[in-house]
C-alpha cells in the first residue's frame, strides 16, 4: 500500500500546468554506509492526475494498492536540497499498482525450485 502524501503543480514543456500526486511507500530501515547505524525512510514517487486543484487536499492520507519500486535509469545529476551537493544517480522510483505476487513456494525456495515443487 502507498499513501497520498501531497501534490505538486508542474508545467510541461509547452508551459501548460498539470498536477501530480506524491505517493509515499511504507517505512523501511536502511543501514548508513557511513556510520553503520540504521535510519527510517520511505520511498517516494509521483504520478500525474486529472483532478481539479480543489480535490488534492481531500485526497491527502488516502491509501492505494501497490508499491513504489526502485528501477534502473539513465544516469542523471541530482542536487540534495539540504546540502546543495550534486550527485549522480542511475535509478528512479516508480509507482506500480499491480506488483507481481510472490507465492509461498517462491518466497521459500526461489522461483526456479517453486516450479518444481508445485
Amino acid at each position: 500500500m502507498v499513501t497520498i502524501s501531497g501534490y505538486s503543480i508542474r508545467q510541461n514543456v509547452d508551459g501548460k500546468s498539470f498536477c501530480t500526486l506524491t505517493l509515499l511507500g511504507g517505512i523501511e530501515l536502511v543501514e548508513s554506509t557511513i556510520i553503520g547505524q540504521f535510519y527510517a525512510t520511505a520511498r517516494k514517487a509521483s504520478i500525474t492526475s486529472t483532478f481539479p486543484k480543489e480535490v488534492y487536499t481531500a485526497l491527502m492520507g488516502t491509501t492505494l494498492p501497490g508499491i513504489i519500486e526502485k528501477v534502473e535509469s539513465e544516469p542523471y545529476e541530482y542536487t540534495i536540497k539540504e546540502t546543495n551537493e550534486t550527485i549522480m544517480l542511475s535509478h528512479k522510483f516508480i509507482f506500480n499498482p499491480t506488483p507481481n505476487e510472490v507465492t509461498m513456494g517462491e518466497a521459500v525456495f526461489g522461483p526456479e525450485l517453486a516450479m518444481v515443487q508445485g
